[in-house]
C-alpha cells in the first residue's frame, strides 16, 4: 500500500523516502525491461533511467493509478525509446569462423541470458488476474526468444497483458493508446509468439535442482569437460536444438549438433571446463578454457540448458564474457 507520509516526504525531496518508495519494484522493473530488451545490462541501464525519470516526475504522479502502474508506465516508455535508439545504430552480427553447415538460418535477434539470483523473490510472486503464462514459462529462455521477435509494442503489450497481467485499459493508458490498437496488437502478438514457442511448454522439465535435474546436467557437464561428444549427444531429445544468440546459425538433432560441437573442439583445440550456475530459470553453465601461457582457465561464455523429461531438448550459447561477474562468476579460475 502506497506509504502517504512517504510520498510528501519524497516530493520534497527525500531521497530516502523515495527509496521506501521505489525498492519493492526496483527486482520486477528490471525484469521487465530484460523482457522488453532482451539484454540484461540494457536492463539495468533502463531501470536507473526510469526511477531517475520518476524521481524527477513524483510531482506529476496523482495517484490514481497504483504507484506501480505508474512505475511501468515510465519503464514501458523508456524501454521504447531504447528500443528505436538501438534501430539507429548499425548492429554487426560478430562472425563465427567457419562454422558447420547449420540446419538452418534464423533472424539475429539480441539476447542475453539472466541471472536466476535476480528473480529472487519475483518468481514466487503471483501475476495479475489477466496473466496468461506462469512466471517459470515468462523467464525461460525459449519465451524471450519469441518474444525478440515481435515489434516493439506488440512486445511491450503482450508483457504487460499476458506476463503482469494488467488489464487492457491499463495498458492503453500506459502505451497512450486505444484498446482497440492494443486488442489487435496482442492478437497478433499472440499468434507471432505461439509460432515461434516450442509445442510442449516446461511442465515436463524436472523441477529446478531437483535430483533428477541435477543427475541430468551432471552427466552432460562431466561429457562436456572430457570432450565426449558422443555421450553430449546420447543425452539430446531427438529434435534439440542448438542456438548462439546473436548468431544466424541453428543447428537440430543429434546428427547436426555432434557436427557442430566436433568442429568447435577441434578448433578450440582443448576441453571445456565447466562452472554451474542458472540463468532463466534454467540450469547454466560458465565456460572457461586453458590459456596457453598460464596455468588458469579464462571465461569462455555461458551455456543455457532447456530440460525434457530426463532428455534435453535446447543448448543455448552466450559468447558475451561481460556477463559472468552478474552470475558470480570469475573471469579466471586457477588450472
Amino acid at each position: 500500500m502506497l506509504s502517504e507520509d512517504a510520498l510528501s516526504r519524497a516530493r520534497g525531496g527525500d531521497e530516502n523516502a523515495f527509496r521506501e518508495l521505489v525498492d519493492p519494484y526496483r527486482g520486477e522493473l528490471q525484469l521487465h525491461c530484460y523482457r522488453i530488451l532482451g539484454s540484461l545490462q540494457d536492463a539495468e541501464d533502463q531501470l536507473q533511467e526510469t526511477l531517475l525519470a520518476a524521481w524527477r516526475s513524483l510531482e506529476g504522479f496523482e495517484a490514481r493509478a497504483s504507484l506501480r502502474a505508474w512505475l511501468y508506465r515510465i519503464a514501458t516508455n523508456r524501454c521504447l525509446n531504447a528500443l528505436r535508439d538501438r534501430r539507429r545504430r548499425p548492429q554487426e552480427v560478430p562472425s563465427m569462423v567457419e562454422p558447420p553447415e547449420p540446419t538452418r538460418r534464423a533472424e539475429p535477434i539480441w539476447l542475453e541470458p539472466y541471472p536466476d539470483l535476480l528473480l529472487e523473490g519475483i518468481a514466487d510472486s503471483a501475476p495479475g488476474p489477466e496473466a496468461r503464462y506462469e512466471t517459470r514459462e515468462s523467464v525461460g529462455l525459449a519465451f524471450l526468444a519469441a518474444l525478440q521477435h515481435l515489434p516493439p509494442r506488440q512486445r511491450a503489450a503482450l508483457v504487460l497483458r499476458d506476463v503482469l497481467g494488467f488489464h487492457t485499459t491499463e495498458v492503453a493508458e500506459m502505451l497512450e493508446s486505444s484498446e482497440a490498437s492494443v486488442k489487435g496488437a496482442l492478437q497478433r502478438a499472440r499468434a507471432t509468439v505461439n509460432e515461434r514457442m516450442l509445442p510442449r511448454g516446461r511442465e515436463r522439465a524436472p523441477l529446478p535442482r531437483s535430483a533428477r535435474e541435477r543427475e541430468l546436467v551432471g552427466r552432460f557437464a562431466a561429457a562436456v569437460e572430457r570432450g565426449d561428444t558422443d555421450s553430449v549427444v546420447s543425452l539430446l531429445t531427438a529434435d534439440a536444438w542448438l542456438t548462439m544468440p546473436p548468431e544466424p546459425y541453428e543447428y537440430q538433432g543429434g546428427q547436426a549438433i555432434g557436427r557442430f560441437l566436433h568442429d568447435r573442439e577441434a578448433r578450440r583445440g582443448a576441453h571445456l571446463r565447466l562452472v554451474p550456475t542458472r540463468a532463466n530459470g534454467q540450469p547454466a553453465f560458465g565456460c572457461y578454457l586453458p590459456d596457453a601461457q598460464a596455468a588458469i582457465t579464462r571465461a569462455y561464455g555461458l551455456m543455457v540448458l532447456t530440460l525434457d523429461e530426463d532428455r534435453i531438448s535446447a543448448i543455448t550459447w552466450f559468447t558475451e564474457r561481460s556477463l559472468f561477474p552478474h552470475f558470480g562468476l570469475p573471469r579466471t579460475l586457477p588450472e
